[in-house]
């Protein structure tokens, strides 16, 4: 038989002259590794596939999740797509932040299956499929329908994965009113990849992509309860986000990536106003309470740590992460900078300190106008108990940093835009990306749409900029 054969032959060849035995077995390697990858696919067997599918679930179970400990964390992302058509430039940046974990592209049809002669979604599949391929990403696809955008987050954060191997991150697109553009009109993605082929059978042979047209598009009709094609309101978006993080999921919003474009942002001129340096902007601070200071919080420590995952990327690793640390008059800028430095040494985290004073922005905010305390001072005490009662919310005074309490209903348009132009300083460099410090929505559903607009004017000609919201320590230096 072939298999005894191939044994005398290794027992010969190993045995016979000792000083060609390293020789012979390096070449008896190489062969095996030849036809393993190059042998055309056999239709009646297929001993690699099955080999596979046993190490792939053998070492799935090895990641027992009650193992779980905070140097085992990587980032497992669920990025959800409206239409990849105009998510390009965010499908190919989280392929980058995910580095070595787990990336799963996540995609709501609405529709209800009972009413359906079939499962729509099945027919989708290869679309998604050849989109992974053709931008060259190492995602999953997981797609669901459901009768609302929410439940449809839902059912993909609760069932995404297997083991250990699980979605611990969120990213949405940030809810505005910019039209999205088709970035899959790119020849070089919507045709098949054969070489062999000519030009004109190319153009004959139909997109890989069937996906639907966007909203506002000259070939669709705009659609949906809001009458702007958009099949989700601000309130249903806010609860999204409310939802991941009860479930114990990173939150990360992701604003202006219509046009990131990577190969162009990581190979700017050398004729712009940063020499052709590539920046990476880090606020690990909640810009909406100034009196929460503190950048050392769980999810500041999550801003340091995603940036620099970035850093740590093969395209990304010339960028320069740039820590912004804002500051008052009155208190220990040198101490501040020394303390935030020698965590950055002990996290082994590169990065350029720059302390910002914004005692002009801060002088805006409902606290430090006074108009808040005169008012409780006058106030009889019936009636700010009164108040107390209406104010649920308000969360305990150690755990604000986290938080977003009445801060929804008190901060100002003009102190957002001042904070706004803060981070828009036009005498430093523009960077490629922002990271930027997302509050907690405010436990009152009637909020929700304040705190949206509140996001939206903090963000507003911002570029490229990641809002981010850590719920869970990915930290730590008592190993």
């Amino acid at each position: 038989m072939p298999r005894w054969g191939i044994v005398g032959c290794a027992r010969h060849d190993v045995s016979d002259q000792r000083h060609l035995r390293p020789a012979s077995i390096a070449f008896m390697l190489l062969l095996l590794l030849l036809i393993h990858y190059l042998s055309p696919t056999s239709s009646w067997g297929y001993i690699s596939q099955a080999l596979i599918f046993h190490q792939v679930r053998k070492y799935l179970l090895m990641l027992d999740v009650r193992k779980d400990h905070v140097k085992f964390w990587r980032p497992q992302v669920l990025l959800m797509v409206s239409n990849p058509r105009s998510s390009v430039g965010l499908i190919k940046f989280i392929n980058d932040i995910k580095k070595s974990g787990l990336y799963v592209l996540g995609h709501v049809q609405l529709g209800d299956l009972s009413t359906l002669p079939s499962d729509p979604l099945q027919s989708q599949y290869d679309s998604w499929l050849s989109l992974v391929d053709n931008l060259n990403i190492k995602s999953f696809v997981n797609l669901t329908l459901a009768d609302s955008v929410r439940h449809g987050v839902q059912h993909l954060l609760f069932i995404s994965g297997l083991g250990g191997m699980r979605p611990n991150t969120l990213v949405l697109g940030f809810y505005d009113d910019c039209l999205p553009k088709d970035k899959l009109i790119d020849p070089s993605l919507c045709q098949p990849r054969d070489p062999a082929g000519s030009l004109d059978e190319l153009e004959q042979q139909s997109p890989l992509f069937h996906f639907a047209s966007l909203r506002g598009s000259s070939d669709r009709q705009d659609y949906g309860e809001f009458g702007d094609g958009k099949v989700l309101g601000p309130q249903e978006y806010v609860a999204i986000i409310a939802d991941a993080m009860k479930m114990l999921k990173n939150v990360v919003l992701a604003r202006y990536f219509n046009d990131f474009d990577r190969a162009q942002v990581l190979s700017p001129p050398s004729s712009s106003p940063g020499k052709g340096a590539v920046y990476v902007d880090v606020w690990p601070v909640n810009l909406l309470r100034p009196d929460s200071s503190s950048y050392v919080d769980t999810c500041s420590l999550f801003l340091l740590q995603l940036a620099c995952i970035l850093n740590m990327v093969r395209a990304w690793r010339k960028a320069t992460l740039r820590l912004f640390l804002c500051v008052e008059e009155g208190r220990s800028v040198r101490g501040s900078e020394e303390k935030l430095g020698q965590l950055l040494k002990e996290l082994r985290i590169k990065a350029q300190v720059y302390s910002v004073p914004w005692d002009q922005q801060v002088a805006l905010h409902w606290q430090r106008q006074g108009k808040w305390g005169k008012k409780q001072s006058s106030q009889s005490p019936d009636s700010a108990k009164e108040e107390e009662k209406q104010r649920p919310d308000e969360e305990e005074e150690n755990d604000y940093v986290n938080s977003f309490p009445s801060n929804a209903t008190r901060l100002s348009n003009d102190y957002l835009s001042a904070v706004n132009k803060l981070i828009l300083d036009p005498a430093r460099p523009a960077p490629a990306v922002r990271f930027l410090y997302l509050p907690r929505p405010p436990a009152d559903t009637s909020r929700y749409t304040t705190y949206l607009h509140q996001l939206d004017l903090l963000t507003q000609d911002l570029g490229p900029t990641l809002l981010i919201h850590g719920v869970t320590p990915v930290i730590t230096t008592d190993l």
